[in-house]
């Protein structure tokens, strides 16, 4: 089980913030250490979207310590300051490799969030498990708690997220029949309109290049090939009369 905790925030909003990431991202347990009052007509209820009705109202509160004894600790930062001879804050990961570093974890384990201003203190670093940083400019790292949060959140979804509510495949490709059909129709077409014959080989090339960088699903197949269809027609019968 995957836990969100965050430290001694100091906008309710940004609490809320997060709440609603976890929603989004398949996590349900929230921990708070020194939390600002969340009025349930407030901010943080108001920007926590349905995690209002069970995040929220279910968020414990605890002390720093507890997390530190009873969950393997992700610590999340702006600046690492990575160095092999700084034991405080080396070694650090991406959230891009956070799920994979934590996949074999035996136990429970906390991602930690800090303060808005400071975010985590050394001391606190110092005592948790692993660092993660977002990659960010070098001039401006440090983001929003809530955005930040949101970022490690969605990169962990592959541990928190048995279904999405994307299809397998967001993108599927027209099956050869359709495709060639499609330049079956093309062919017909330049033939309708007069291209050059010594032309036509060079354009059904180059539509084949086209078509084929596109990966053109089968509905987007089908209405090419109508559009195609139809202009022919309308140039046969142009002729006919």
């Amino acid at each position: 089980m995957i836990s969100v905790a965050v430290v001694d925030a100091e906008t309710p909003g940004n609490v809320g913030t997060i709440a609603r990431s976890m929603k989004n991202f398949g996590l349900s347990e929230l921990l708070l250490v020194d939390p600002p009052e969340l009025d349930p007509d407030g901010e943080a209820y108001g920007f926590a979207g349905q995690a209002r009705d069970d995040i929220l109202p279910n968020a414990r509160t605890v002390t720093f310590d507890e997390i530190v004894e009873n969950y393997h600790t992700v610590a999340c930062t702006a600046t690492t300051n990575e160095d092999p001879a700084n034991h405080v804050r080396y070694p650090a990961t991406t959230p891009a490799d956070l799920a994979d570093s934590l996949r074999d974890v035996d136990g429970d384990i906390c991602v930690v969030f800090g303060r808005e201003r400071v975010g985590l203190s050394n001391d606190e670093l110092a005592r948790l498990d692993v660092i993660c940083s977002i990659p960010a400019s070098e001039s401006y790292p440090v983001l929003n708690l809530g955005q930040a949060a949101t970022i490690v959140l969605y990169e962990l979804r592959d541990l928190t997220v048995s279904e999405t509510q994307h299809p397998e495949e967001l993108h599927t490709l027209a099956a050869k029949p359709a495709v060639e059909g499609l330049h079956a129709e093309f062919d017909r077409f330049l033939r309708a309109i007069g291209h050059p014959e010594e032309k036509q080989h060079k354009a059904r090339r180059l539509f084949r290049r086209v078509l084929g960088r596109a990966q053109p699903t089968g509905r987007e197949t089908k209405t090419l090939r109508g559009l195609f269809r139809q202009a022919r027609q309308r140039i046969e019968r142009a002729e006919d009369d």
